[in-house]
């Protein structure tokens, strides 16, 4: 039984390791404009830019992106490492539970544009928002399924 939550564990730590380096690097060297966290020129990034423009707090854009940008790499590291993986989960549910409770606020929508542009009225259909549900239980799972160490 330990075996098999070790391996379900290093799954879900690898799976959420790899979205938030996605989510923060994107494929390099050449990213798509506006969804990139690390690499998108202040007021462009979709996701950040909406919110700020919606609450009227500029402090989300660039400030905010670059913060959260940070705080999802850290629990990329910690998930990397069993000693330290269940802090990574927690600051994973964490950082995708704000994620969610921005999506259901008015500030952001379930629904993201997919450019900042106003011509354009396409959206994500949602796919971001199920993305940041599915990662938060992810990260609440592997907070239990991740075994202890055992002790003597």
């Amino acid at each position: 039984m330990r075996i098999f939550r070790h391996l379900i564990s290093w799954v879900i730590a690898l799976g959420l390791i790899a979205m938030f380096v996605q989510d923060t690097f994107y494929p390099l060297p050449d990213p798509p404009d506006g969804w990139v966290k690390f690499f998108d020129a202040p007021g462009q990034n979709v996701v950040f830019q909406t919110i700020a423009e919606r609450s009227g707090v500029t402090l989300f854009e660039p400030a905010g992106r670059f913060f959260v940008g940070v705080v999802e790499i850290l629990a990329a590291i910690f998930l990397l490492f069993p000693r330290s993986r269940r802090f990574g989960a927690f600051l994973s549910a964490l950082v995708t539970g704000a994620a969610i409770g921005f999506h259901l606020s008015p500030w952001l929508g379930r629904d993201i544009p997919l450019s900042l542009n106003p011509a354009n009225t396409q959206t994500d259909g949602g796919m971001l928002f199920m993305l940041a549900i599915i990662m938060f239980a992810a990260s609440l799972l592997l907070m239990v399924a991740h075994p202890g160490r055992i002790r003597a």
